[in-house]
């Protein structure tokens, strides 16, 4: 008879926010439950419970999660396309991927839906925290925190906007579908070419 390999408490609730995620991006919000999380990893509800109190709980350690996850992500892109290694396209795109592939947006929603909004505290406490983290680096470059503050806020909101009703809004314009990451990336080069060093 096989054993289940007894996990430590962290390496437990590592393995139900992975499988938490994992249904959020397959099936959306709506299946993020203790019980289909459980049956994912091989847990049983009691033991759910007992890290997380609620299914709004799980939620809510979800969305800090992702939010660490993407923002750890965005911190390197940023410092790349400084360093002249990477593009202000690819701090865009890895902002909207978070909001429409890995279901930040749809789970921020879910859970406003719900009255869970305290669940969004993770998020907006992490992305304070990348932007205070990446502030003082960019001041080395001509940024100013506010501007950076803004920025970060427009980014948010965009890629937010984009992952509800994106897609459907730029056809009904006659744009692309690329049109609000297209304009988030005008934005950022257009800091990046005021504030640069110059030659």
């Amino acid at each position: 008879m096989a054993t289940r390999k007894r996990l430590s408490p962290e390496e437990s609730r590592l393995a139900a926010l992975e499988a938490a995620r994992g249904l959020l991006i397959e099936t959306g919000p709506q299946s993020v439950t203790l019980k289909a999380v459980g049956a994912r990893i091989g847990r049983t509800h009691a033991n759910l419970l007992h890290h997380f109190g609620s299914a709004a709980g799980l939620q809510k350690e979800l969305a800090g999660h992702l939010a660490k996850a993407v923002c750890d992500t965005i911190i390197d892109a940023v410092r790349a396309s400084r360093a002249g290694l990477g593009s202000p396209r690819e701090v865009v795109d890895l902002a909207f991927d978070a909001f429409d592939k890995e279901g930040a947006g749809a789970l921020a929603s879910w859970m406003i839906l719900t009255g869970n909004e305290d669940a969004l505290t993770p998020i907006v406490e992490t992305i304070h925290q990348l932007v205070d983290e990446i502030a003082p680096e960019e001041a080395e470059h001509g940024t100013q925190p506010a501007q950076v503050h803004e920025e970060t806020l427009a980014l948010v909101l965009m890629a937010m906007g984009d992952a509800l009703i994106g897609t459907a809004l730029s056809r009904s314009l006659g744009l692309p579908e690329t049109a609000a990451r297209d304009r988030a990336e005008r934005m950022l080069v257009r800091s990046m070419d005021i504030t640069g060093p110059k030659d």
